[in-house]
C-alpha cells in the first residue's frame, strides 16, 4: 500500500457515521443560549485558528522538502521527490480543512487565489523556471496561475523536477511561497482570535462576520458540491464518448482525500460529533446545529443533523467505493444540494442572515 492511498483511508474513516451509543448529550442536559459572540470566539478561536496554524506548520515543512529534493544525490532523487510529495499532501490536506469555510484573513488577503488557484497553466511554468525568480520580491512578479499548491502538485506528480534543475528551484521557490502566505494567515488568524466581539464598537464587525461566516458556510457547500464533484462529472460526458472527469488533486491521486478533507471542515462546523460534550459558551466551537439548539430551535437543528448525516454517509460510500463509481458521486451532490438548499431556506433566516450570490454558486 502506498502513502497516497494510506492516507487517503485515514482521511475517509471518520466520514463513517458513528454508532448512537448513548443518548446525545443535548438531550440529557440543558444547552446554553448561544449569543453571535459565543459563536464567533468559537469559529475564530476554536475552529480557523488551529488549523491555521496547522497549515503553517504542514507549510513551512514543506519548504525544506523541497529544497531537499532539489540537493539530492541520483541515488535519492526517488526517496527525496515521495518525501516531498508526502509533505505536499500534508500541507493540502491542511489547506483544504482550512478553506473549507473561508471567513476572515482567508477572504481579506485573497489568499484562496495566492494558494489554491485553478487551473493550473503549465506554459506559465514554464516561463517562470526559465525566469528563476528569487525571494518574495521577484516572486510577487509570477502570475497566480503559476503559483501555489496546485503548481507544486504539477511540478512533483505531473512533470516531476529533478534534483539540482532549474524546475526544482523553482518549485522550491513556489513552496516558500506557500510558507510566506500560511505564517501571515496564521499571525493574522492569532489576532482575530482576541477581537473582543461583544465590546461595543464591535457590535456591527460582529453582524457582518456571523453574516460573512453563514454565507462562506453555504457557499463552501456549493463549491464542494458543484466545482469540486458534479461540474468535472458533467463535463466529462457520458456513454462512449466520456473523458476521465478532471476532479481536483487528479494529478496526485489525492481527489478522495480533498474531499474528505474539505467535508470534515463543513462538517465540523455544522454539526456536533456524536457522543461529543455540550459546547461551554465562549469556550469551544458551537456548530450550526447547538447554535440552533441554543435559540430552542430544536426541530430545525434535528433537520440540519439529518440532512448532515445524509452527506455523511454519501461521502462515506463515495470514499469506500472509489471515484469509478459515477452513481455514489452523483448521490453525494443532490444531498449536498438538499444540505445547502436547508441552509438558505431555513437556517439562514433563524439566523438573520441573507444569503448572496457568490462565484460558488454553479447552474
Amino acid at each position: 500500500m502506498t502513502m497516497r492511498t494510506l492516507a487517503a483511508l485515514l482521511l475517509a474513516l471518520p466520514l463513517a457515521a458513528p454508532a448512537q451509543t448513548a443518548t446525545p448529550a443535548w438531550q440529557r442536559n440543558a444547552v446554553p443560549f448561544y449569543d453571535t459572540v459565543h459563536a464567533l470566539q468559537g469559529i475564530y478561536g476554536h475552529w480557523a485558528l488551529p488549523r491555521a496554524q496547522d497549515f503553517d506548520r504542514s507549510a513551512r515543512a514543506l519548504a525544506p522538502a523541497v529544497a531537499a529534493l532539489c540537493e539530492a544525490p541520483a541515488a535519492g532523487g526517488k526517496a527525496a521527490l515521495e518525501s516531498a510529495r508526502t509533505a505536499w499532501q500534508a500541507t493540502t490536506r491542511a489547506w483544504e480543512q482550512l478553506a473549507a469555510v473561508s471567513v476572515g484573513p482567508v477572504i481579506s488577503r485573497r489568499s484562496q487565489r495566492a494558494i489554491d488557484f485553478t487551473p493550473t497553466r503549465p506554459a506559465l511554468i514554464d516561463k517562470a523556471i526559465a525566469a528563476q525568480p528569487q525571494g518574495a520580491k521577484a516572486f510577487e512578479r509570477i502570475g497566480t496561475p503559476a503559483k501555489g499548491l496546485p503548481a507544486l502538485e504539477w511540478l512533483l506528480w505531473t512533470r516531476p523536477a529533478q534534483p539540482g534543475s532549474p524546475a526544482c528551484s523553482y518549485a522550491h521557490e513556489v513552496a516558500q511561497d506557500v510558507a510566506r502566505e500560511s505564517t501571515a494567515l496564521a499571525k493574522a488568524y492569532a489576532d482575530a482570535a482576541t477581537t473582543d466581539w461583544g465590546a461595543e464598537d464591535e457590535q456591527e464587525q460582529s453582524t457582518q462576520a456571523i453574516s460573512e461566516f453563514v454565507n462562506q458556510w453555504v457557499g463552501g457547500i456549493e463549491r464542494l458540491r458543484w466545482a469540486q464533484m458534479d461540474k468535472p462529472l458533467r463535463a466529462a460526458g457520458s456513454g462512449s464518448g466520456a473523458r476521465t472527469p478532471d476532479y481536483p488533486r487528479t494529478a496526485s491521486g489525492s481527489t478522495l482525500a480533498a474531499w474528505a478533507a474539505t467535508w470534515g471542515g463543513l462538517r465540523s462546523l455544522t454539526t456536533l460529533p456524536a457522543n461529543a460534550d455540550i459546547p461551554a459558551a465562549g469556550e469551544a466551537l458551537v456548530p450550526l446545529e447547538m447554535y440552533l439548539r441554543g435559540k430552542g430551535l430544536n426541530p430545525l437543528a434535528d433537520t440540519l443533523r439529518r440532512a448532515t448525516d445524509k452527506v455523511d454517509a454519501a461521502m462515506a460510500q463515495v470514499q469506500k467505493s472509489g471515484l469509478q463509481n459515477k452513481a455514489a458521486i452523483q448521490q453525494t451532490a443532490r444531498d449536498l444540494a438538499a444540505l445547502k438548499f436547508l441552509a438558505e431556506s431555513e437556517v439562514a433566516p433563524a439566523l438573520q442572515v441573507s444569503i448572496g450570490f457568490s462565484d460558488a454558486d454553479g447552474d
